[in-house]
């Protein structure tokens, strides 16, 4: 039985517009492990954030039929804010495989980029024609100000197994973009919702009843 999920998010999570999934990986052998005791943990600064998504995940695990904790109730609060070694990571992980745990969910913000959208609605123009395109994006040249700036955060979740018969096995991979946050709540709540049915699609969790 695979006993363990670590969900370690790195949440800078402002809130979104959207949340996207943009790629997924699956190992082949995901069918051979089977989740029951889950450990979520958000890798982030902001305490309060860490909490909140902490808590969803764990909500919607426990309703899965899953053995779910947060690494707030696991671990003090300073333990993310000190940089970890390999030695003190393999003893955590030790400790986890004794306590029944088998399995680790990494999740982290992998990059953040910087993309330009144009304010107007453009209905008069099609694209079909040149001088549509042309007179459109000419506009970006000599009216910056019609642009805004927004950010887009490229969050990677990896689904490890804690196996005490092999190293650390990657299971699952996925990148959710995560499109001009602001609000963390929000925010939270539409990653949550897409990663755990993107999870539940691949089986890599149970499905809710």
């Amino acid at each position: 039985m695979r006993k363990l999920i670590i969900v370690l998010l790195s949440l800078t999570f402002l809130n979104c517009a959207s949340t996207k999934l943009k790629e997924h990986w699956i190992s082949p052998e995901a069918n051979d492990y089977s989740l029951n005791k889950v450990l979520v943990i958000g890798l982030t600064k902001d305490t309060e954030v860490r909490e909140k998504f902490e808590k969803k995940i764990q909500t919607q695990l426990t309703l899965r039929g899953l053995e779910a904790n947060t690494s707030l109730t696991k671990f003090d609060t300073a333990f993310l804010e000190k940089e970890r070694t390999e030695t003190e990571l393999k003893v955590i992980e030790n400790q986890l495989l004794t306590e029944g745990y088998d399995a680790v969910i990494f999740t982290k913000v992998a990059a953040i980029k910087n993309k330009i959208q144009y304010k107007k609605n453009f209905q008069m123009l099609n694209h079909n024609k040149f001088k549509d395109d042309y007179l459109m994006y000419q506009d970006q040249y000599f009216n910056p100000d019609n642009y805004k700036e927004y950010q887009v955060y490229n969050a990677e979740t990896s689904v490890y197994c804690l196996c005490p018969t092999k190293d650390r096995t990657l299971v699952w991979k996925g990148y959710i973009d995560i499109i001009d946050p602001e609000n963390s709540s929000k925010i939270i709540n539409q990653y949550a919702k897409l990663l755990l049915t993107v999870l539940e699609e691949d089986k890599i969790i149970p499905t809710l009843n």
